[in-house]
């Protein structure tokens, strides 16, 4: 071992209070320790706390609640989760790129950060970082994986970033079909000319009195192509839409009608990464099988991940393999 100011070979020394051999340098009898790296860099907090902070967060409980349970102070997850969220980001961003896919649905769903847009214009109209907060998301039909998301406002600029990054992960000639959001006609064509591009557009009935959250009914879908030559058969949005399910039913930030929002962008764009990460490599689908054969010859349908669907992996990996391999990535 070479001692880090001289360069020159160093002794053993005894062992740190954690059990890593250290070491002295003969000449400057400097003492140092061969310490490993740490899958979470510089923070103390426990490999398996961590897991279980971590798995907590992904199925939908609370900060605090999480930090009830483990015992762990929430500051302590909250920069667990922010570091995570960054890593998570690259990960996708690293792995997700130039992928072959067939059919591509995309959609936007509604979240706000410390305050709602309403209330933001009215009291605070000048503060940046706060207000509603629309996630972009691109799922696969047929793998189920997400291609790309972008966190942003609903507007032009951020529909071409998403195009842009939805591009980036993908290849080849593909269909795409979005909801009937007006700058997806320009971006996702100026993003992906090749694609064969529609819009789906749904008409909903009159609510009576049902209440403010209560979705209306749907009456009729008008598919209306808008590049190349997409299949009518296939002009669906309805598996991104039901993912809009998932993230709200496991993310706590995305709640409605809860003080569990988030309250900083920063914290909310880490959570989405997060449970990104989760829903590509992790969690099993139960609508994507493969069948595998026993010692008794028969087939048994055994879920799988997007990720091993399309190709990517071999198994599904458990939170500390997120952890780990997203600190090398």
């Amino acid at each position: 071992m070479l001692c880090p100011t001289c360069q020159i070979e160093a002794r053993k020394f005894g062992k740190d209070r954690h059990g890593n051999q250290r070491f002295q340098c003969l000449t400057c009898k400097k003492t140092f320790s061969d310490k490993p790296a740490s899958p979470l860099g510089d923070m103390r907090l426990d490999l398996d706390a961590a897991e279980q902070c971590l798995n907590l967060l992904l199925e939908g409980m609370s900060i605090r609640a999480a930090a009830r349970v483990t015992k762990t102070n929430r500051k302590t997850i909250l920069a667990l989760l922010v570091m995570m969220g960054e890593r998570c980001q690259w990960l996708l961003e690293g792995r997700i790129n130039k992928m072959a896919v067939v059919d591509v649905q995309c959609d936007e769903i509604w979240g706000f950060v410390g305050m709602k847009e309403k209330t933001r214009l009215s009291t605070h109209p000048d503060i940046v970082g706060v207000g509603d907060a629309y996630c972009f998301t691109a799922i696969e039909r047929e793998t189920k994986m997400l291609l790309a998301w972008h966190l942003g406002t609903r507007s032009r600029e951020d529909a071409e970033l998403f195009a842009a990054m939805l591009a980036a992960a993908t290849s080849g000639r593909f269909q795409v079909t979005t909801d009937g959001f007006r700058p997806y006609a320009t971006a996702i064509p100026g993003a992906m000319p090749h694609a064969d591009f529609a819009q789906l557009v749904k008409t909903y009935a009159t609510k009576g009195d049902e209440g403010k959250y209560s979705p209306g009914e749907v009456t009729g879908t008008i598919k209306t192509p808008k590049n190349g030559h997409p299949d009518e058969e296939k002009i669906s949005t309805s598996h991104v839409e039901r993912h809009n399910l998932t993230i709200r039913m496991q993310n706590r930030r995305m709640t409605r009608l809860t003080n569990a929002f988030s309250k900083k962008w920063e914290n909310h764009a880490a959570a989405l990464a997060l449970q990104f990460a989760f829903y590509n490599f992790c969690r099993p689908h139960t609508t994507l099988t493969e069948a595998t054969r026993g010692e008794d010859k028969s087939k048994k349908a055994v879920p799988t991940t997007p990720a091993m669907r399309a190709g990517l992996e071999d198994h599904p990996w458990t939170v500390r393999e997120v952890i780990e391999k997203s600190s090398t990535h």
